[in-house]
């Protein structure tokens, strides 16, 4: 889940000023480590920064991210130091160290709002919750955490690329939650606690209508209903699922667990077709 490169180069370009770090970054690899002998109060605040770029290209984000908080220390009121506690935000988000990048960069929009980088910042901090996202089997609060974040993204700078990729990743996460409310209500149904394991999967029918769980939580009611003897709630589900997903293999699953409890008939004594999702359509709309 990191961030593209289509979003990130040209962010990356922003922020450490194209042209300046082209004449300004005489150092690499391993060289781009601060001689403790040397007093860093001696380099320019463009060094101290430079040092930092070269040693994000080597993929060396600890010691970048060290490299940072000192242009910070050292020059706090240069516009490189603001630069770099962005930055610094960034190299900590690569190490996966997310609760700090958080604070540094909950720290950097607080104190720099109108910054030309502030919509990246909002992005940056939200793709520090996402990455949290927890399997399914845990607990959900990182998950609307993050759901929180990229929406905030997205409230605050609509028109950004930021935004669009948030939207994308909120579609992801609410699935996410969707799939922890399915997994629960399966526990639920294979332990006999129908009414717990009913709650859950219309919930999912409710409130993550936009999901790829919804099929399956329509034929689980169906499959439950059956079980309780509530054939009218049964067929009620499954002509929904029926009308909605007509082609899917739940929506099949469905009308031969109502065949076999009695609750439809196949039309001519046909048997129920794999591959003619129209007819059993036309079949589900002549019974309900």
């Amino acid at each position: 889940m990191l961030l593209t490169a289509a979003l990130m180069a040209p962010m990356t370009l922003a922020l450490g000023a194209c042209s300046t770090l082209a004449s300004l970054s005489p150092w690499s690899g391993d060289q781009a480590t601060l001689d403790p002998a040397q007093d860093p109060a001696a380099l320019p605040a463009e060094e101290l920064y430079n040092r930092g770029v070269d040693s994000m290209n080597a993929k060396r984000y600890s010691t970048a991210a060290q490299q940072y908080d000192l242009v910070e220390q050292t020059y706090p009121y240069s516009s490189w130091a603001v630069s770099a506690q962005l930055m610094q935000g960034y190299a900590q988000y690569l190490q996966g160290q997310y609760t700090v990048a958080i604070a540094t960069l909950d720290r950097f929009i607080q104190l720099h709002p109108a910054h030309r980088d502030i919509a990246y910042a909002y992005y940056l901090r939200a793709l520090c919750f996402y990455e949290q996202i927890a399997d399914i089997r845990r607990d959900q609060k990182e998950t609307r955490e993050a759901m929180g974040a990229l929406q905030e993204v997205v409230n605050r700078f609509p028109n950004s690329a930021y935004a669009r990729d948030a939207k994308l990743k909120i579609d992801l996460a609410r699935d996410h939650l969707a799939g922890k409310e399915m997994e629960i209500g399966r526990w639920y149904q294979s332990q006999h606690l129908y009414a717990a394991a009913i709650g859950r999967f219309q919930r999912v029918v409710d409130d993550y209508q936009t999901t790829n769980h919804v099929a399956e939580a329509l034929h689980r009611l169906t499959e439950i209903y059956l079980v309780l003897g509530l054939p009218d709630q049964a067929r009620k589900t499954a002509a929904v699922l029926g009308y909605n997903y007509p082609g899917s293999q739940w929506y099949l699953d469905s009308y031969r667990a109502l065949m076999a409890d009695g609750q439809v008939k196949d039309p001519g004594g046909l048997p129920v077709p794999n591959d003619q999702p129209g007819f059993l359509s036309r079949a589900w709309h002549s019974v309900f």
